[in-house]
């Protein structure tokens, strides 16, 4: 039997039905265990610790710098990578994490301004460094092909602004029009940054990642811009409503299979690979869900990520942003390094 866009609306509806009646109005229960989670996070952190001398060694063994004129940094590459992702991990500020680093230098016998420390997110061969240490990263956990989820969020540019209560006043004033450019007002500052993380379910390792100062679209596509670099073949993958049509879908390989919830307003139009992922959500709708689902690891690495690195960037430059965020993921890879 021929599948039809109302089919697709249909079944949409009786999915939209069970999801209010079983998890809206009765949710389910969870509890999680404590003592065990403390315990796995503690041999995870002792595990990343252990491995990020030795990665960012060799990440930075392939960079070959040339020689230039004025004067030599004060730190190797090396140093300036580790500096840039401890400070990453600390959270602290520029000024309080350079105060902090005066203890070390007696130890150490090297001094750091807060501005040096600033000026790393946007130093060149750091962020070469950076993208050495993701592919580094994937290689070690050996991941060639992925059944990939993937999702965005927002982080904050201000401390007294957070994501999602601000994302609801903007959608109840959605409506609202927009004050004219002859009204006088001055443009509002950019309040948040939008990141989209494409992460392997096997191993919860994010593959790729991208962020924006305009658009969670913009951050997708500079995620599949840093995907592309990556040897890794996506098997599967699952997307929310956001990126529930072909423009996306069409974006990954010939060979992906798509899980994807459709919009009210879907229909069949578009590439046989959507064509493909509607058909198999109306004729196979309980497998077809069970796979979908397995999207919410995304939003659980966001709720992990933004619980140990806080919801709020303190970069304030589009290009130090980006580097922060891609510092993030890079900790979220080194903390998933030891298996399960």
């Amino acid at each position: 039997m021929a599948v039809k866009d109302e089919d697709v609306r249909s079944r949409l509806r009786e999915l939209d039905e069970h999801i209010r009646k079983e998890y809206i109005e009765s949710p389910p229960k969870e509890e999680r265990d404590w003592r065990t989670y403390e315990q796995e996070f503690s041999r995870r952190t002792r595990e990343a610790m252990k491995s990020l001398d030795p990665l960012i060694h060799e990440a930075v063994s392939t960079i070959r710098i040339e020689p230039r004129t004025g004067r030599p940094d004060t730190l190797t590459l090396e140093q300036r990578v580790k500096l840039l992702l401890i400070k990453q991990l600390v959270g602290e500020s520029n000024r309080m994490f350079a105060n902090m680093l005066d203890l070390f230098s007696l130890l150490s016998g090297i001094e750091v301004s807060y501005k040096t420390v600033e000026r790393l997110y946007s130093d060149e061969e750091v962020l070469m460094a950076l993208h050495n240490l993701q592919v580094l990263l994937l290689k070690k956990r050996g991941i060639v092909k992925s059944d990939a989820t993937g999702d965005g969020t927002g982080y904050s540019l201000s401390i007294s602004k957070h994501y999602e209560s601000i994302a609801r006043e903007l959608k109840d004033k959605a409506k609202e029009q927009n004050p004219s450019p002859s009204s006088g007002e001055k443009p509002k500052k950019r309040a948040f940054a939008y990141s989209f993380r494409l992460m392997d379910l096997s191993t919860r390792m994010y593959l790729a990642y991208g962020s924006s100062m305009r658009s969670e679209k913009e951050a997708f596509d500079r995620a599949m811009a840093m995907l592309s670099t990556m040897d890794v073949a996506i098997d599967t993958v699952r997307l929310d409503r956001y990126y529930s049509m072909p423009g996306y879908a069409d974006r990954f390989g010939r060979d992906t299979r798509l899980f994807l919830i459709p919009r009210k307003n879907s229909t069949l139009n578009g590439s046989w690979r959507w064509k493909d992922a509607m058909i198999e959500f109306v004729r196979n709708t309980m497998a077809y869900l069970e796979q979908y689902h397995q999207r919410s690891n995304s939003e659980a690495g966001f709720a992990a990520d933004k619980k140990m690195f806080g919801w709020s960037i303190a970069q304030r430059r589009e290009d130090r942003i980006d580097c922060a965020s891609f510092c993030t993921g890079l900790w979220h890879n080194l903390f998933n390094l030891a298996p399960l």
